[in-house]
């Protein structure tokens, strides 16, 4: 498994990590333990080091399913959480953003997941108004004091927010999170030239763009009410189905798997530490891991 270093933070991570927002229930399964621990179990044998989870997918369920699983063997992990929502039910958060709200959902998401520390804590899609909010800053710079966090990070909300990323280095983030896949390539125009500047890592999250380049799914695709996917209109749907068909018939050499093209084909930009795929089962897990073999080749 190739490791790359996320900005400035001296941490090698795995190219290829674990997302885990499925863990939380809103893409059509639940999950127990024993259905969560063989994939880290897997994925730690494949290499991967990278786990990014946050507190309101399932109310801080996904981080106790991740505790659980990793609790024996915690320093062989990094750790990505984020701050600033709250689960009350599938697809239903408020955004608890106060300094006190943040310190209390750190010390949930440490208990959740069975840990001291969390290497990266991230801004999870905040506003302009609230994220400039200095005595949220200051309660993060007191986390870090105690090393109760590492690093800070931005999971940014929207892919052309320049003004955030812009203001990384000021406000002490060394990496940021992002959507970034073969049918979103905006932040190539808008943030990846700033975090070049600003030696910011970056961690690309939907790099299958929830699903549909997969390969899974053709036009006219449906999808459970309880999967996330089922909200959108389905004439959106099968517009970007149709693009991605045709992406695999123009770009995807023949006998690779599109799902793994796709992975790497975001790990091909040199902005790119890391990709964040969801996984569902352990073949996913081994997958996923296998689109890191694509860069050695290519």
């Amino acid at each position: 498994m190739l490791k790359r270093t996320l900005g400035s933070t001296g941490l090698d991570v795995s190219v290829i990590g674990i997302g885990t927002w499925q863990f939380g229930g809103e893409w059509g399964q639940t999950f127990k333990p024993e259905d969560v621990a063989p994939m880290f179990r897997r994925g730690k044998e494949l290499g991967i080091n990278l786990i990014d989870t946050a507190e309101c997918y399932g109310d801080h369920l996904s981080e106790c399913l991740i505790g659980q699983a990793i609790e024996g063997d915690r320093d062989s992990w990094i750790l990505a959480t984020k701050f600033g929502h709250k689960f009350h039910g599938n697809f239903d958060r408020t955004e608890p953003r106060s300094p006190s709200d943040i310190m209390q959902q750190l010390e949930d998401s440490l208990k959740s997941l069975r840990t001291d520390r969390v290497e990266l804590y991230q801004y999870h899609s905040w506003g302009d108004e609230q994220f400039f909010d200095e005595d949220v800053l200051a309660v993060l710079g007191k986390a870090k004091q105690q090393g109760k966090i590492l690093h800070i990070g931005n999971s940014v909300g929207w892919n052309g927010n320049v003004k955030q990323v812009s203001a990384s280095k000021k406000m002490g983030i060394e990496f940021i999170q992002i959507i970034y896949n073969r049918l979103d390539k905006t932040p190539e125009e808008t943030c990846f030239p700033i975090c070049h500047e600003q030696h910011l890592g970056v961690l690309a999250r939907v790099p299958l763009a929830s699903g549909f380049l997969s390969g899974k799914y053709k036009p006219g695709a449906t999808f459970v009410e309880s999967d996330v996917r089922s909200r959108s209109k389905a004439e959106d749907r099968d517009k970007r189905l149709k693009e991605v068909e045709k992406i695999a018939a123009e770009e995807v050499p023949a006998g690779v798997p599109m799902a793994q093209w796709a992975l790497a084909w975001c790990l091909k930009n040199p902005a790119v530490t890391s990709v964040i795929p969801g996984c569902k089962n352990v073949q996913q897990v081994e997958s996923n891991a296998a689109a890191a073999e694509l860069l050695k080749i290519s």
